[in-house]
């Protein structure tokens, strides 16, 4: 299979966040909670052109990919979300980057060993 020119491919955004919460849930639990409240914020249409994928989280630190396009729907959506596991919660949006590794190294990496798998970074 070819790849696309850089040209034809879709740009992405990453954004380094931070969970603020009482407890600790796992990255498809939190997954899971930016769909629903990015869902009942934008719509299921909405939510599909926005293209989050949750590419790494632990320790309450992760980042999160988006259709460049849509950065302000999915910052929007980040802020709906109330709780995780029925536990009030908080995303708190680090910064934005153009690249995985900008994100991680400009706004993750002074606070925890953080680390995104290997197969994100294709």
């Amino acid at each position: 299979m070819k790849r696309l020119l850089p040209s034809l491919r879709p740009r992405k955004r990453y954004l380094a966040i931070e969970l603020i919460s009482n407890a600790e849930p796992s990255r498809g639990e939190f997954s899971r909670e930016i769909y629903f409240a990015a869902c009942s914020l934008l719509g299921d249409a909405a939510v599909s052109e926005c293209d989050l994928k949750v590419l790494g989280f632990e320790a309450g630190l992760g980042i999160i990919q988006c259709a460049h396009t849509k950065l302000s729907e999915t910052r929007a959506a980040l802020a709906a979300l109330t709780q995780v596991n029925r536990k009030k919660a908080a995303v708190h949006v680090l910064g934005v980057s153009g690249t995985i590794k900008g994100a991680t190294e400009k706004f993750l990496e002074g606070r925890t060993a953080f680390k995104i798998k290997a197969e994100h970074l294709n």
